[in-house]
């Protein structure tokens, strides 16, 4: 019995076929990912052909035509671990997939011999693309990313599918040499040598008749997203911890579950507007100053913003930076409501507004959603933050609204009359505070609600908790109120009618 007929197919190690989550907001702009690895698999269908032909080009220009082994390379590789010599490449693609992802790391004789027969065995019974589609998923680019989606994501900040001629002959011409080319684009030596690599690999690509010399002639060498990068936004862990929570409950599995599982999470979220919210509480704490006789004290803004009638959660700023404070002021800070639920005394409200018409520290996100039924003329929707949760292609999950009618049309009409007063032809709506330690602003209009709320406390120290403290003097020249309404004005799109604060 031969060699060939001993030796199976082994399945994908486990390293090689774990996945990560990614969350991207509402227009698809990348959030981040949770998992071990960074990797999602993805259908070749869904790799443009000239990616396909760039990492051939790059890697194995006879791969189409080949039985899966080079000889040559492999007898090379034998004499370097008979004498010690300097290790050898030049393998296939397919004894690249069969090393990568089908075998565990091992540099030997009887393991080069193994893989040469798995890697022939795999051409005879897999067709090639299968194969490619395999070694795609898998093979490391640099940048922590394993396999063409990652790397698509983590070089150029799109998918797969969108990636460029010249994008995806950049991204084959790093492969052999990853942990050095990934510093491309922000090291001048490192993409000035990748740049003549990628020249090669186009050249490649054009003799062997996958582009024309017109496409090679008008490619031009893209621009690549800086490495390494910065610290993670100091928001977006709110947003992936608040997701992630909902999309492992909607598909019933842990988080754990989730992180490992591939998938692509569609939040609500809007980075535009999460950025903006960002940049607005910089701002406001750049012009502030800490009371002299309370240089302990700390200034939290939480801020959030809904669509009415609709419950999706665009906005939610729980903290200037989760590193520091991973706890979620918007959506689990519990925040004295003073005045601010006042325009809803005397008006009838059912199930859920009805509770939180007696609750003296409300959530921000509760605030959001109580405003955004008057908004929507009486309908409460659940705030949520998933539109939808897909894998491979399909869609697991769609988010649609929960809907509750918490007061009639004429009830939120009459709460819009009360706040209403003139300024800029617009109604600006006023809420209220609590003994000069909380201040809240709500704005809202046909097409959204945003509300931010501001208080103040004395961090834990130790075994000593958090403890609330006032406002004053945490604020610079403004009054909370005015801060609270400032940091609206800067964050609000400029769709609708304003809600100002101020604290009692």
């Amino acid at each position: 019995m031969g060699v060939y007929t001993l030796v199976d197919i082994p399945p994908a190690h486990p390293e090689a076929v774990v996945q990560s989550t990614v969350f991207v907001d509402v227009r698809g702009n990348h959030l981040g990912r949770r998992g071990p690895v960074d990797r999602q698999d993805v259908p070749l269908s869904r790799v443009p052909r000239h990616v396909q032909e760039a990492v051939i080009a790059a890697e194995n220009r006879s791969f189409r035509t080949d039985s899966g082994i080079a000889p040559t390379s492999i007898g090379r590789a034998v004499l370097a671990a008979i004498t010690g010599g300097t290790r050898q490449g030049g393998s296939t693609i397919t004894q690249q997939y069969v090393k990568n992802a089908l075998l565990t790391p091992e540099q030997s004789l009887s393991r080069k011999a193994e893989e040469a027969v798995i890697a022939v065995k795999l051409d005879r019974t897999r067709s090639k693309e299968e194969i490619l589609q395999g070694y795609l998923n898998t093979v490391y680019f640099g940048r922590g990313a394993a396999g063409i989606e990652a790397a698509a994501r983590n070089y150029f900040g799109v998918n797969a599918e969108a990636l460029t001629l010249s994008q995806g002959a950049a991204l084959a011409a790093v492969i052999n040499l990853p942990s050095y080319y990934e510093k491309a684009g922000s090291d001048p030596k490192v993409t000035a040598v990748l740049q003549r690599r990628w020249a090669w690999v186009l050249e490649g690509m054009t003799a062997g008749g996958a582009i024309t010399a017109r496409q090679r002639a008008q490619a031009v060498f893209p621009a690549f997203r800086f490495f390494p990068p910065g610290q993670t936004e100091g928001q977006r862990q709110y947003l992936i911890d608040a997701a992630a929570a909902e999309a492992a409950a909607k598909l019933g599995i842990s988080q754990d579950e989730l992180a490992r599982g591939g998938y692509t999470v569609h939040t609500t979220f809007d980075l535009t507007l999460q950025d903006a919210a960002a940049e607005a509480v910089r701002a406001q704490s750049a012009a502030a100053r800490t009371q002299e006789a309370d240089p302990e004290a700390r200034l939290h803004t939480a801020i959030v913003a809904v669509i009415p009638g609709d419950g999706a959660i665009r906005l939610l700023y729980g903290g200037a930076d989760y590193a520091q404070q991973p706890f979620n002021d918007a959506l689990n800070g519990a925040i004295e409501a003073g005045t601010a639920l006042s325009p809803l005394t005397g008006v009838r409200l059912a199930p859920p507004l009805d509770q939180l018409q007696h609750t003296a520290a409300p959530t921000t996100i509760q605030m959001a959603a109580a405003y955004a039924t008057v908004a929507g003329h009486g309908r409460h929707a659940t705030p949520y933050t998933t539109a939808k949760i897909t894998r491979g292609g399909r869609t697991l999950h769609t988010g649609r609204p929960d809907i509750q009618h918490a007061m009639t049309a004429t009830a939120a009409e009459t709460v819009t009359r009360k706040l209403n007063s003139t300024s800029a032809g617009l109604p600006t709506h006023h809420t209220g505070g609590a003994a000069n330690r909380t201040a809240w602003s709500t704005t809202y209009g046909p097409h959204l609600t945003l509300t931010v709320a501001l208080f103040a406390e004395h961090p834990a120290i130790g075994k000593k908790p958090a403890r609330p403290t006032s406002l004053i003097g945490l604020t610079g020249n403004q009054t909370a109120a005015e801060s609270a309404a400032e940091t609206a004005s800067a964050v609000w799109p400029g769709e609708g009618p304003s809600a100002g604060s101020s604290p009692r």
